[in-house]
C-alpha cells in the first residue's frame, strides 16, 4: 500500500483506502475465486470476512497512520477532507470500517 501512495502522491490530492466490500450474492463467488487463484491468501480472507478478525485492518491502520505521520501526509478515518492538500502530500483517508459508520437521520 505504501509503494502505491509513493507512486501516485504527485498526482493525487486524496487516497482513499477501502477495504474489500464482501456483501451479498458476492461473497461467495468472490472467496471461491480467492481460493482458487491465491490459495495462500484464504486464510487470511477467511478470518478477516467471514470470522470478522479486525486485528488485520487495526495493524494496518496503525501502519499506515504512522507513515502518514512520518511523510507528512494529512490523515483521517471514516472522514471527508475539506479543501486542498499540499502537492505531494495527499490526504489519506482511511474508511476500513465503513460498515461501522452510522448516520443520524
Amino acid at each position: 500500500m505504501k509503494a502505491i501512495i509513493e507512486e501516485v502522491k504527485g498526482y493525487a490530492d486524496l487516497i482513499w483506502l477501502e477495504n474489500l466490500n464482501l456483501r451479498g450474492q458476492f461473497k461467495g463467488g468472490i472467496m471461491a475465486y480467492i481460493r482458487k487463484k491465491r490459495p495462500e491468501l484464504f486464510p487470511l480472507y477467511e478470518e478477516i470476512y467471514n470470522k470478522k478478525r479486525l486485528d488485520y485492518w487495526q495493524a494496518l491502520e496503525q501502519d499506515i497512520s504512522q507513515y502518514a505521520q512520518t511523510q507528512g501526509f494529512p490523515y483521517r478515518v471514516n472522514d471527508l477532507p475539506y479543501g486542498r492538500s499540499e502537492k505531494g502530500k495527499p490526504v489519506i483517508v482511511n474508511y476500513f470500517y465503513h460498515e461501522k459508520i452510522r448516520f443520524k437521520k
